[in-house]
């Protein structure tokens, strides 16, 4: 292949020229841009997902009875987990998508059922309205939410790992985890611009519900940036009659499937633990003002979301399987005193480094989470075994980080939760002891 390969913008994805690793500036080019426009849509739908629990502190009365605030936050985060159950069937569904009809035309679906979940609860009567109807139909729309996410991890996992550039995988790889985060970011941004405009009353009022309208909008937005990209899977690959296959996945791929479970279980709780739940942590157990837990939050997300294309070019150098033991050992070790130190500063300072230490482990999984489950699987199945394996792991353990946790502090008992956390940590350390270096077993050392 010349310098004339094809620009990226339709069709299949051009293969790289000359030795493994070697791109022509026109190739590398192509790729970034394609890493930029599944990320930006990545970005979008994330925001779409993490408002309702930055926001949820403000519109919990709004949609269950009056009573104990810290019941409502428990409805409210109980909800939150119920988005995760209808992830399994959204990796499922998408991920069948994905492997049969193409990459591309699952992110573009994606994409466009958020914004209906999100248009939905930004429009949706509250309790005092519309009576035992009004959490009803937030469940509902957050199933659809859920259902939609669940398909666009494994789709974008997938799509970015097969884009990037090899012998740099882990550095643009982990920008999925850049918007992710990003996403994150935007949402707790957003609510902390409304929180210094508006006043309280104001925000329990009505003023929840901008961060929604805005992320339907932007959903649009990144529907047509994902009509632009190139579908990395080949015609071949869509065409076998083993694509999306759940036969397939569970008779050849089931090892890679349970490790790949395995792992998603530690680094999903841990991951929601100090990005979701810690807001809620620095305000009810640290005695932490509102807003400012909410600008702690903002800071600590924005130095997150910068390691994580650090910690993506460490995994180039050290592998992928060293990240990941490195992740569920400091994790084991470090959740009890990070957590307990947490519970005692007064600095809002102090609060931050803490958090950003925390956040540090995590990225070692983060980084790469995407591209390590991309690793384990062939072209044919890849996105339905990344999505499913990810979105019930996910759905179990990281959904429910909230819940938990807040279910331990009202029966007084909140320690119980940092040993949770530290010992499904220690389990994803095992789980990637016995999993196969990727770097010489992964199913993306041939993938051009």
């Amino acid at each position: 292949m010349t310098a004339k390969t094809p620009p990226l913008t339709g069709g299949a994805l051009p293969p790289a020229s000359g030795q493994p690793g070697h791109y022509t500036p026109h190739e590398k080019r192509d790729r970034i841009l394609a890493i930029v426009g599944a990320s930006s849509g990545n970005l979008v739908e994330w925001f779409d997902f993490y408002v309702y629990a930055f926001t949820s502190i403000y519109f919990a009365h709004a949609f269950f009875p009056k009573g104990d605030p810290t019941v409502q936050l428990l409805n409210t985060a109980g909800v939150f987990a119920a988005g995760f159950l209808m992830r399994p069937i959204g990796g499922w569904l998408f991920g069948r998508i994905a492997d049969k009809q193409g990459r591309k035309t699952a992110m573009m679906i994606s994409v466009l059922m958020m914004c209906g979940g999100s248009l939905a609860i930004a429009f949706m009567p509250t309790y005092e309205t519309i009576g035992v109807m009004a959490p009803t139909l937030l469940l509902l729309a957050r199933l659809f939410q859920g259902l939609s996410v669940g398909g666009e991890y494994g789709t974008s996992a997938t799509y970015m790992s097969e884009v990037a550039l090899r012998g740099q995988r882990g550095f643009y790889a982990s920008f999925q985890y850049v918007t992710l985060i990003g996403g994150q970011l935007l949402a707790v941004l957003v609510v902390a611009i409304l929180e210094q405009t508006l006043t309280d009353a104001q925000m329990h009022a009505w003023g929840w519900r901008i961060p929604f309208v805005a992320g339907a909008a932007t959903a649009v937005i990144a529907f047509y940036l994902r009509r632009s990209l190139a579908e990395t899977a080949k015609a071949e690959q869509l065409e076998r009659k083993e694509a999306g296959s759940m036969r397939e996945l569970f008779s050849k791929h089931m090892k890679p499937f349970l490790i790949v479970l395995g792992f998603t279980a530690g680094g999903s709780l841990a991951f929601y633990t100090y990005t979701t739940y810690m807001q809620k942590y620095l305000v009810l157990s640290v005695g932490m003002d509102k807003k400012v837990a909410s600008t702690v939050m903002t800071a600590a997300l924005f130095v997150y979301m910068c390691m994580q294309p650090l910690f993506g070019a460490l995994s180039d150098r050290i592998g992928r399987r060293t990240s990941m033991l490195w992740f569920g050992l400091l994790g084991a070790l470090g959740t009890w005193p990070l957590l307990s130190a947490l519970k005692g500063v007064h600095s809002p300072y102090a609060a931050f480094g803490l958090i950003v230490v925390a956040m540090a482990i995590v990225s070692l999984y983060t980084s790469i989470g995407g591209l390590i489950k991309a690793e384990m699987f062939p072209p044919e199945i890849r996105a339905l075994g990344v999505g499913l394996s990810y979105a019930i792991g996910n759905a179990i353990f990281g959904g429910s980080a909230e819940y938990v946790a807040l279910s331990l502090k009202a029966a007084n008992v909140e320690s119980a939760f940092y040993v949770y956390v530290s010992v499904m940590c220690l389990f994803a350390f095992l789980v990637c002891f016995l999993m196969p270096d990727p770097r010489r077993h992964g199913h993306l050392n041939d993938v051009h």
